[in-house]
């Protein structure tokens, strides 16, 4: 802030947030920034490389996480995703381990308890000592609980999900998940960009295979250097939350953009006073659209376009693509 010659008290508008100085993503992956005694961070969390380089390693105190729990509380409540019913949860993502301290792991495991637990099975299952893909088992399991009467939630990465949906149609599988089923999606598709498909596809995928209808399915964005919950509307927009800002910069001059134009994806948020996550800057690609789209919320909505190509950046999704390539994450 000294070096920028920035002064806090120089931000009396929404306008001014322009002036905050950006910490890229990138920097957190190769220095820990602390903005409190260690001693006081109750929580720490890791961001999700490849054989422990190059994670983000960030910690959030008591205040922080009272903050953030009623964040998640307004927005899982707004969005409908608590319930009382007995359910099963699927996930695609990584099964529990004391020694697995990713955001995106304990973001998943936190999820379960939206609803009563039946039972809890894991794509990414923690076996002799080390993480191995298990969609097979998956998929036996949707469908013997498809022959049941109890509501199924499945969440976690998309690319894991949108593989196992493909599977399941190669293999002739197409069953109906009881009523009161959703599924939602995080992590983002990262290093599977290519295998990628439309939103649209994915839907229609998940309709033939697990009688998903559009409205049961919810997406998920967010980052560890930037813990909001992000969550799509019925249209399948984020939609700007309370509790978060985002500039749209150009990649060369990191003047903003007007909306409707892409660059880097500038996220803001004053909720962590743990650590210096007011502003990041990530390395995905973003447009920022003001136009209404129809599903009642009207704050500006964030499109995620792609990431940069920078060789230096290891994801969640690239831990788990190792995992696919027989590699230990």
């Amino acid at each position: 802030m000294d070096r920028a010659d920035f002064k806090p008290d120089s931000i009396k508008t929404m306008a001014d947030l322009i002036k905050i100085p950006v910490i890229p993503t990138l920097y957190f992956k190769h220095h820990e920034l602390a903005s409190c005694p260690k001693k006081k961070m109750i929580l720490r969390v890791t961001s999700s490389g490849t054989s422990g380089q190059n994670q983000s390693k960030i910690g959030f105190d008591l205040y922080t996480i009272l903050r953030a729990w009623e964040m998640t509380k307004h927005m899982l409540h707004y969005h409908r995703l608590w319930s009382l019913k007995p359910t099963h949860f699927v996930v695609f993502g990584y099964q529990p381990h004391k020694g697995n301290n990713k955001a995106i792991a304990k973001s998943a495991w936190g999820f379960t308890f939206t609803a009563p637990a039946l039972s809890k099975d894991y794509a990414i299952r923690w076996v002799d000592g080390e993480y191995q893909v298990d969609l097979q088992n998956i998929e036996k399991k949707l469908i013997h609980y498809a022959k049941g009467h109890h509501q199924v939630r499945s969440l976690g990465f998309p690319a894991y999900t949108f593989f196992l949906l493909k599977k399941m149609k190669e293999d002739g599988v197409h069953v109906t998940l009881p009523k009161g089923s959703k599924m939602t999606l995080g992590g983002g598709w990262k290093q599977f960009y290519a295998e990628a498909c439309s939103k649209q596809e994915f839907y229609d995928l998940a309709h033939e295979v697990l009688g998903f209808q559009e409205n049961d399915i919810v997406e998920f964005f967010g980052a560890v250097e930037h813990p909001i919950l992000w969550t799509t509307c019925s249209k399948h927009h984020f939609h700007l939350p309370v509790y978060a800002r985002v500039i749209i910069r150009d990649p060369d001059t990191f003047e903003e953009v007007p909306h409707g134009q892409m660059g880097l994806i500038n996220l803001l948020t004053p909720i962590s006073r743990a650590a210096p996550l007011t502003s990041i800057v990530t390395d995905d690609l973003g447009i920022l659209h003001d136009e209404d789209c129809g599903c009642g919320i009207h704050s500006p909505y964030l499109e995620i376009v792609g990431r940069v190509g920078l060789e230096d950046i290891k994801t969640c999704a690239a831990g788990a693509e190792d995992l696919l390539k027989g590699k230990k994450a």
